[in-house]
């Protein structure tokens, strides 16, 4: 019989100068080093920052889960 699990969902905002793809994936990788298990991280908005007519910065806001332990 399968396990019972529960899982824990979070938000997350990453920034990047370089784009969307690494201002989530500075999300996640910071999350894990205080977060243990994570399982999913889903894209919830993406936006810039802007200045001067000129990208200063990319947003992406992810929900991540990770999954409770018993201690």
């Amino acid at each position: 019989m399968a396990e019972n699990s529960v899982y824990k969902v979070i938000e997350l905002v990453g920034t990047s100068t370089k784009s969307w793809e690494d201002a989530a994936s500075a999300a996640v990788e910071r999350a894990a080093k205080s977060l243990e298990d994570l399982r999913i991280a889903e894209v919830v908005d993406m936006d810039m920052q802007i200045k001067d007519g000129k990208v200063q910065a990319y947003r992406t806001k992810l929900k991540v889960s990770f999954k409770y332990r018993e201690e």
